[in-house]
């Protein structure tokens, strides 16, 4: 949970496009339990940090809430802009986790979905804990890929490590709930799991690949053999045209008190 030992604000920059078209987005569940077990009302205000395109801003929105998307990356948020700048209830914010631009004591729900690992959490911590109302609650979730259960996602597993620019040093950046815990300290409120999935063909699953920072882009010489690699499993494993692309959605919930 240190931060980034390159510059994770621009790894998206070239990967928008497939960003949009192919990332998953995140179950019904998770609004559900928000609301359900921490309250979450339509009339709250939402800081979406490193919304990226704008996938878990539209699950807010969606929700009934006034969204604040906090993300640093001009082409992506840009991306953003173009798909819910028509909801009046929708603001672009040129920010950063760490430096977020929005007013104090300014938002009900601080929400970091697929970005947490990105972030300096101890930087993070004090901002969030800044622009959050009083009792407002922070929520940092994100898919989790699973890497065995099927010849698919075990064959998945062992291409982005035979191929991936930078794989093993991002995926191993991802926290458990330990550490999550550790984070909100004394805020801590919970936490839940929910299953998702993604049912692809193979130009969906070649987009969803490539709009991965660590998968090498065209130019680079394991980019054709990566992509060759990918045809034969879809091949291999591939139902009525479709593969199987399973998550496990992770959620951790807490308030953040302001320190003394």
């Amino acid at each position: 949970m240190s931060p980034a030992s390159f510059d994770s604000t621009q790894r998206f920059s070239d990967r928008v496009a497939d960003y949009v078209r192919y990332r998953p987005d995140y179950p019904a569940a998770v609004i559900d339990w928000l609301s359900d077990a921490h309250g979450l009302v339509p009339s709250w205000t939402v800081a979406d940090v490193g919304a990226g395109t704008g996938i878990s801003s539209r699950m807010f929105l969606d929700a009934g809430n006034t969204v604040f998307a906090v993300e640093p990356n001009a082409p992506m948020r840009a991306a953003a802009e173009r798909w819910l700048g028509g909801n009046p209830r929708f603001h672009a914010v040129d920010g950063s986790a760490e430096a977020t631009t929005l007013a104090a004591g300014s938002v009900d729900l601080v929400a970091a979905a697929q970005a947490f690992h990105w972030f300096d959490a101890d930087a993070v911590r004090l901002e969030w804990a800044r622009i959050l109302r009083p009792r407002g609650l922070a929520a940092v979730f994100w898919n989790s890929r699973l890497l065995a259960g099927s010849a698919f996602l075990e064959g998945y597993e062992r291409l982005l490590l035979d191929y991936g620019t930078d794989y093993v040093s991002v995926a191993e950046r991802y926290a458990d709930e330990a550490a999550m815990r550790r984070w909100f300290g004394a805020g801590y409120r919970g936490a839940a799991t929910f299953p998702h999935r993604q049912l692809l063909d193979f130009e969906a699953l070649r987009g969803r690949l490539l709009s991965s920072s660590y998968a090498p882009r065209q130019g680079d010489p394991r980019h054709a053999p990566m992509l060759a690699a990918l045809r034969t499993l879809f091949d291999a494993t591939a139902r009525e045209g479709l593969v199987g692309f399973d998550y496990e959605t992770r959620i951790y919930v807490g308030t953040l008190p302001a320190p003394p």
